[in-house]
């Protein structure tokens, strides 16, 4: 008998294949949740954009605060981010690279605007940047060229 290179039946697999399986599989989840977020921002931005441009009196300000933007301004912004965080989450859940690097782009700019917009909705502007920063790590976790659903 010739001792053969490879192992012989009914013996274990790898160890780190079924851990880089299940790390796959929580990355893919994770990245469909953020398209699903994406695409849930970008239906709440349009219509919190279009609250913000059709009426000044929707938004008020909190206090004192060192952005100081009319709310027609920030309903435009926030109108055209939604619009862009839409189709980047169409994009990441069709699988397109284009979808996953605007998408990472677009959290990071609806982190930033958020933050400015902390005194009009404050615990919308928090809870947007915590979406945000999801968006991003679970975007970078998972690499794949290939549709999650």
């Amino acid at each position: 008998m010739s001792a053969s290179s490879t192992p012989p039946a009914g013996s274990a697999a790898p160890r780190s294949t079924s851990s880089e399986s299940t790390r796959n599989a929580w990355a893919t989840g994770g990245s469909v949740f953020a398209a699903v977020l994406l695409l849930l921002y970008g239906a709440i931005g349009i219509i919190q954009g279009i609250a913000g441009i059709a009426d000044d009196d929707v938004y008020r300000q909190v206090g004192d605060y060192v952005f100081k933007f009319d709310t027609t301004a920030w309903g435009w912004i926030h109108l055209i981010l939604g619009a862009i965080a839409f189709a980047a989450g169409w994009g990441v859940l069709k699988g397109a690279t284009w979808g996953r690097a605007m998408g990472v782009g677009l959290a990071v700019l609806v982190a930033i605007a958020n933050f400015m917009w902390l005194p009009y909705q404050p615990l919308w502007a928090i809870i947007a940047i915590g979406i945000a920063v999801f968006v991003i790590w679970s975007l970078c976790a998972e690499r794949g060229g290939r549709p999650l659903v």
